[in-house]
């Protein structure tokens, strides 16, 4: 039997959530959370991931895509536990050297002149927080994930959150003149990018600006010796992260045309820049 494509728990329509206190959400445990230490390294170490398991009620869950219940980078039951989440949201930035943190500041600097941006895939709202720094005046985070979404409006209360994925966000027609993605479309299948991009069509304005940022393919396809030449230690590290780390659609996003994607909804990139551990698109959409 075919499977259906959405686990839907308890949904409420995914724009409804946008009025939801996040914050003060109560979101029940999943088994993470009840789990000891031993286990849940144990289980970050196997190398089959197993598939996330929900509670029969998520509040205020709209539909999660099945490609979206995994155990991405080898997290115990992936984005769903407070226990999982909570460590992730402030360790992913140590794993990264801090780097994703300054790039997070420079995407929010590109975006800087917006009137309402989105952090599509905000995860915890680091990236729209520095929008928000930047003093873009409103600021929008989606999210397929509660537990992360909990995390995210507890930081940053003034901002606006939307349980949701990006190609069936729910959001307004034309609402956004800045949007940005940073480590979420290598964990997407790239038929569900391009229904993203017609979305992000949908519910941009003519002129918008798209910055997004994606792991390079240097580390990914890259040699030890080439690596080590061009960035040090640092490309060896994140040469092992690419293969260490569980991804199953990396490949397939590297060896997507992005850029060519992007044109068929009417973006035109400005920039591609590919270094380690980063790849940078900045695009403009046309009238």
């Amino acid at each position: 039997m075919t499977q259906p494509d959405c686990s839907v728990r308890d949904a409420a329509p995914l724009a409804e959530s946008a009025a939801v206190d996040w914050a003060q959400v109560e979101l029940p445990p999943t088994w993470p959370d009840h789990s000891g230490a031993g286990t849940l390294f144990a289980s970050a170490l196997r190398r089959r991931r197993g598939k996330v398991t929900l509670p029969d009620v998520l509040p205020h869950a709209g539909p999660i895509p099945r490609y979206v219940l995994q155990e991405f980078h080898n997290l115990p039951n992936g984005n769903y536990s407070h226990r999982i989440t909570t460590g992730y949201s402030h360790g992913f930035d140590h794993a990264m050297l801090g780097m994703l943190r300054h790039e997070r500041r420079r995407m929010a600097q590109l975006l800087d002149g917006a009137q309402c941006a989105l952090d599509l895939g905000c995860g915890a709202g680091h990236l729209a927080l520095e929008m928000h720094r930047v003093g873009i005046p409103e600021v929008w985070g989606l999210d397929p994930s509660p537990y992360l979404l909990r995390l995210a409006a507890r930081q940053a209360p003034q901002l606006r959150w939307v349980q949701g994925v990006g190609e069936n966000s729910g959001l307004p027609d034309a609402r956004f003149d800045g949007v940005g993605i940073c480590f979420v479309l290598h964990e997407i299948p790239p038929t569900y990018i391009r229904r993203l991009l017609t979305e992000l069509r949908r519910i941009t304005r003519p002129g918008a600006c798209l910055v997004v940022v994606e792991p390079s393919p240097l580390q990914w396809y890259g040699g030890r010796l080439e690596l080590l030449r061009r960035f040090g230690w640092r490309g060896l590290y994140f040469r092992w992260m690419a293969r260490r780390v569980f991804e199953p659609f990396a490949d397939a996003w590297q060896r997507f045309d992005f850029a060519a994607a992007l044109a068929a909804e009417g973006f035109e990139v400005q920039r591609d820049d590919i270094g380690c551990p980063f790849r940078v698109f900045v695009a403009e959409r046309h009238l």
